[in-house]
């Protein structure tokens, strides 16, 4: 009785941690990369090019977020640690590149970039600091060519339709990993290639095999878009 009533309380300490966006620490981070062509042709989404102009045809990142073995994450574990673009400088034409923001009203990633820190970089703190974090997030993108490694299997963004076990399979040749696929739905209602996931030790230095998979699924068969 004595351990389960100690078992029962530390899981309530845990607990009031994730309301309070407290971190205890993380497992693992999600990578996650977007095609831009699947956010523009969706009804859910407002589609804005940034004010440097439109984005290459290219998977661009959307975030790196820290998570947890049961499938949970930390979120806003730092209000007191905001986004400051100065300790950025550096890489700030790198991140415009490669993680642009496509939401209405457009803009130069401020505000995306900043959304990211605040809501999942902060969890990360403890060992990245806002520098780290995002030149850690680059590298991944340099590391995990996602479209090369489509195209070197024949699978290409013309809008046409590919199996889903052959774009994991493509993936997972290209970076030595399984990723897990996020799909959203065109104007039309077809289930189209949005994201992909690829799961990261805790240090963000290297690729690991996914403890666990976020929710939802794709069609056997889904479409790759233009953009």
């Amino acid at each position: 009785m004595k351990f389960k009533c100690i078992a029962l309380i530390n899981f309530l300490v845990l607990q009031c941690l994730a309301i309070l966006g407290v971190s205890k620490g993380f497992d693992f981070f999600y990578f996650v990369q977007q095609w831009p062509g699947s956010y523009c042709d969706s009804d859910k989404f407002s589609c804005c090019y940034p004010t440097t102009g439109k984005p290459a045809a290219d998977f661009s990142i959307h975030g790196l977020w820290p998570n947890y073995r049961n499938g949970s994450y930390p979120q806003n574990c730092d209000p007191n640690n905001p986004f400051n673009e100065s300790e950025t400088s550096d890489l700030i034409s790198s991140m415009r590149r490669n993680w642009p923001s496509l939401s209405c009203p457009s803009s130069s990633g401020e505000s995306f970039w900043s959304h990211e820190w605040e809501k999942h970089g902060t969890c990360s703190e403890s060992l990245l600091d806002q520098h780290s974090y995002f030149q850690t997030a680059l590298t991944l993108r340099q590391q995990t060519n996602i479209l090369q490694s489509l195209k070197s299997a024949g699978i290409i963004p013309d809008g046409g339709s590919y199996s889903l076990a052959n774009i994991k399979d493509a993936i997972k040749n290209g970076t030595g990993y399984t990723p897990w696929i996020e799909c959203n739905e065109d104007s039309s209602g077809n289930s189209q290639l949005y994201q992909v996931y690829l799961c990261v030790d805790s240090s963000g230095s290297n690729l690991i095999e996914c403890p666990v998979f976020p929710k939802g699924k794709c069609g056997s068969e889904i479409e790759f878009p233009t953009f």
